[in-house]
């Protein structure tokens, strides 16, 4: 357990903080998803099929296109996007983007993919007649999304988000190649420096059960929480 330890005998501080880090991004990621995910799910349920066109296109190349490939489209793609840019107004120099940035909005994209999804399947699951009723009873589009829409969609989302979550959090691991430190990239690192790469990747995996472990208890509370009465 020494390799464990904290301070300059060990790897215990760097591999706390890589956790947090990787933490710190599933969090970020999670939240830009469920930004796309508020644009793109009203554009999947339009009734305009132009708008469905654009929502389609997007759910099914991000689903469709290895994860790994979307960071690195981003990664070395966003800078040169970024540099071009940036020389139209006479700026020459090389940009690089942070690396936290990147990797949190390439996971991000992702995570709102399968997140539109979900919520349209969510609300698609909404008796009809629960709308017909919101209509008749004189309630303003808002007030229909707030107060009839929203609560049951989330009831109905939850459990599927979980996986969603567990996708993004396991994502964090492929940002790695852009040099954040997170747990599998400090695991690399201190696997390359002690040559023992057997107890670091298997204590990375344990972190990542650890906080897969925890996310489902708070996730199964908040199920319960939206789940009553049902």
């Amino acid at each position: 357990m020494e390799l464990l330890a904290f301070g300059d005998t060990g790897w215990g501080d760097e591999l706390f903080r890589a956790t947090l880090m990787t933490i710190a991004v599933s969090i970020t990621a999670m939240l830009i998803g469920f930004s796309f995910a508020a644009i793109f799910t009203p554009l999947k349920l339009s009734k305009f099929k132009f708008l469905n066109l654009i929502a389609n296109i997007y759910t099914t190349v991000i689903r469709g296109v290895p994860e790994l490939l979307v960071i690195y489209l981003f990664f070395f793609g966003g800078s040169g996007a970024i540099m071009f840019v940036a020389s139209m107004f006479g700026y020459k120099d090389y940009i690089e983007i942070n690396a936290f940035v990147t990797g949190s909005f390439a996971i991000g994209i992702i995570s709102g993919a399968y997140s539109t999804e979900v919520f349209r399947g969510a609300i698609q699951s909404i008796d009809k007649g629960q709308f017909e009723a919101a209509k008749v009873l004189g309630f303003s589009k808002f007030k229909q999304f707030y107060k009839i829409v929203f609560p049951q969609m989330l009831r109905l989302a939850i459990p599927n988000l979980s996986n969603v979550w567990q996708i993004t959090l396991k994502d964090t691991s492929l940002i790695s190649v852009t040099g954040l430190v997170e747990i599998m990239r400090q695991s690399y690192i201190a696997a390359g420096s002690t040559r023992d790469p057997l107890f670091f990747y298997s204590f990375a995996a344990v972190l990542y059960l650890l906080l897969t472990f925890i996310s489902m208890k708070l996730i199964n509370k908040l199920e319960v929480k939206y789940g009553r009465g049902y």
